[in-house]
């Protein structure tokens, strides 16, 4: 059974919303039932609830010698230089 529920934002949230699911060919009720599900569901770090892309990139480097600090240091040189 669906049931109504009201909101109160601000103007601008509420304006951005709609653009936001007209641009998404959705409603503004749409995104909220979706996202009221989203948070609904028990988050898991389970490799079979990944997406696929995200699941099959999962430990790809675990038997390198690239640390951390590597990875900070190559974002640090990519988005300062």
């Amino acid at each position: 059974m669906k049931n109504k529920l009201t909101l109160r934002l601000d103007e601008s949230l509420i304006e951005n919303a709609k653009k936001h699911a007209r641009e998404k060919g959705t409603s503004v009720s749409r995104l909220v039932a979706d996202y009221f599900a989203l948070i609904g569901k028990k988050h898991s770090s389970s490799k079979d609830e990944l997406p696929p892309l995200t699941a099959s990139l999962s430990g790809i480097m675990k038997d390198t010698e690239v640390t951390e600090e590597d990875y900070k240091r190559y974002l640090t040189d990519k988005h300062l230089k």
